[in-house]
């Protein structure tokens, strides 16, 4: 007489096959998938590369020029707003310059290659004479991984000796100090907190339109109405200046007031086009 096995011990069997399988992948360290954060900054490391926020402040009618050398000098990420620049029409005068529209330029690049960057553009557009641009360059925090991979995929390649000489001596600008202050305020304000900047120490400074992202129509914080339409000052200072400017608007033009204005300050570094001590 034929004996038939019994049905439980075929599934015990499978279960401990099946266990022993799932206990071998996940001992493998190969096996194992995190999933990809890109929010997160990378710290920086021998194989990953350092980046710089590059921002250059030039007249609008040379915005296609630096766009033309962004392209050449492979920079994969730059971005071109309008500006208007806060010096009064006797100073443009003066100066020859018959608008003051003004390209806004935001760019990524390695910190290596940030010198090199900054001398072909002024090279090219003669920043060094008066009223033509500025040049600086503001430290990154953190990064979002697939933008650092980018960069990592090209790090240190195509740099000469000379460039690397070049990138040695553009060290030495970095040792001043000096900020860039950032004030976001009610639109209309941006002439007065300007004449009030000058006061209190700051040689000049940018205007951006912005528009506040905050709620269809007037929102009040603390009973303080914040309006849409914003305009956003740049003001470069060196550091000596930069309390008593901040102070001065602050004071003259802060939440308590019509003007609304926010204020803050952002480490400034490689400054050319403009001499601030």
């Amino acid at each position: 007489m034929k004996t038939i096995e019994p049905k439980k011990n075929k599934e015990s069997t499978a279960k401990k096959i099946l266990l022993a399988l799932k206990k071998k992948k996940k001992d493998d360290p190969e096996k194992k998938e995190e999933p990809i954060d890109e929010t997160k900054g990378m710290p920086a490391t021998p194989n990953m590369p350092v980046l710089d926020c590059v921002i250059f402040i030039l007249d609008w009618a040379k915005s296609k020029n630096i766009s033309e050398i962004m392209d050449e000098s492979h920079v994969r990420f730059h971005f071109i707003c309008k500006g208007r620049g806060t010096a009064s029409s006797e100073v443009l005068d003066l100066l020859g310059i018959g608008s003051s529209e003004k390209a806004v330029v935001i760019c990524l690049e390695q910190n290596l290659m940030v010198p090199i960057l900054i001398k072909r553009v002024s090279k090219t557009l003669n920043l060094h004479n008066p009223g033509a641009g500025i040049a600086f360059t503001v430290p990154l925090s953190g990064i979002n991984k697939p933008i650092l991979q980018v960069f990592k995929g090209s790090i240190h390649k195509n740099i000469s000796d000379e460039e690397k000489k070049e990138t040695g001596e553009g060290k030495e600008m970095s040792q001043k100090k000096h900020d860039l202050i950032v004030i976001v305020t009610n639109q209309g304000y941006s002439d007065e907190l300007m004449t009030c900047a000058k006061e209190a120490g700051a040689s000049g400074g940018t205007v951006i339109n912005a528009r506040g992202l905050i709620h269809q129509g007037p929102v009040k914080f603390f009973g303080i109405t914040v309006q849409e339409e914003k305009e956003i000052i740049l003001i470069l200072t060196n550091r000596n200046n930069q309390v008593p400017i901040m102070q001065a608007i602050s004071q003259n033009y802060g939440l308590a007031t019509n003007a609304r204005s926010i204020v803050f300050s952002l480490p400034a570094e490689n400054i050319s086009g403009i001499d601030l001590d």
